[in-house]
């Protein structure tokens, strides 16, 4: 069995919900993220700008990425998608399949922490997420990604709230996903600290971006063995790729030598859209590149 295959399907074990003598072992399951090996996409926060300034319509990106980019992937993001609005959820989904593109996650960045420490902040946050979650299961998500509050929080709270969400999440075919924003950013152990805590049903989705600085190759090196999707973010690149803000290329290789083979989720930002879908195009060419080099 191929490395990352196997990887993959002890993820499937690891986010699966655990019902006592009920769970089913990995060995019975196809791995759920076997057809992402070696794919790459978009995540939706990459448009926030354009968005906001109605320069691009959300509903042309699957077209577009099978048509102009031969990108699979879609990473939705709750602030750059109308979650709320089911009509236009089953429409997207309809888009998207029709394009033969994949919705794998609902990136929920909602201004709730399911660990608040008031119980009515708390349960407010259940009902937000959940609302979300049911939207993920209307888009045929695989993952969501809660927001984490701005500061560390108690545990045992965290990890109820994580339980809480889990198994709302998983009759509808739905894991949670965990990542390195607020405080997990400073903390390359964050990640895998959070996944052993919460248990089944929580993995990785490491942004190379958002790490401060001394954590980043720290915390991917932590994180990515634990990962079923990742945010490839990158900042302004040059004509050939070139990107000042950090090694890109060392990214991907903690990743690659981690055993992680995709979905490679790429996050960049230009005012200019399509400026934006060339640099997408670049960094989808680097990718192939440096996946080929490290296979051989």
């Amino acid at each position: 069995m191929q490395r990352r295959l196997f990887l993959g399907t002890l993820a499937v074990a690891a986010t699966r919900p655990f019902f006592g003598s009920t769970a089913r072992s990995a060995a019975d399951q196809k791995p759920k993220n076997a057809d992402l090996v070696g794919q790459m996409g978009i995540t939706t926060g990459s448009f926030n700008k354009n968005l906001a300034a109605k320069k691009f319509a959300l509903i042309d990106l699957p077209k577009i990425m099978r048509d102009e980019l031969d990108l699979k992937v879609i990473d939705l993001m709750t602030a750059t998608f109308p979650y709320k609005n089911p009509e236009y959820c089953e429409r997207f989904r309809k888009t998207a399949e029709d394009a033969g593109r994949i919705i794998t996650n609902l990136k929920m960045n909602l201004d709730f922490d399911i660990a608040d420490p008031d119980d009515a902040g708390r349960r407010a946050a259940m009902t937000a997420y959940k609302e979300a979650i049911d939207s993920a299961a209307r888009l045929g998500c695989r993952w969501v990604r809660p927001t984490p509050g701005g500061k560390p929080p108690e545990m045992k709270r965290l990890v109820d709230g994580y339980r809480e969400l889990i198994e709302y999440a998983a009759p509808k075919g739905i894991s949670l996903l965990v990542e390195n924003n607020a405080w997990l950013k400073n903390d390359p152990t964050a990640i895998p600290r959070v996944i052993d805590a919460v248990g089944p049903g929580i993995a990785a989705q490491p942004d190379t971006g958002n790490w401060t600085p001394d954590a980043r190759y720290a915390g991917l090196e932590q994180a990515y063995p634990r990962a079923v999707s990742c945010d490839f973010k990158a900042l302004k690149l040059g004509p050939n790729g070139e990107h000042e803000e950090y090694d890109l290329r060392r990214c991907f290789d903690i990743g690659w030598k981690a055993g992680f083979r995709g979905p490679w989720c790429f996050e960049h930002f230009h005012d200019d859209v399509p400026q934006l879908l060339k640099e997408f195009a670049l960094l989808r060419d680097l990718l192939r590149k440096w996946t080929k080099e490290s296979a051989a």
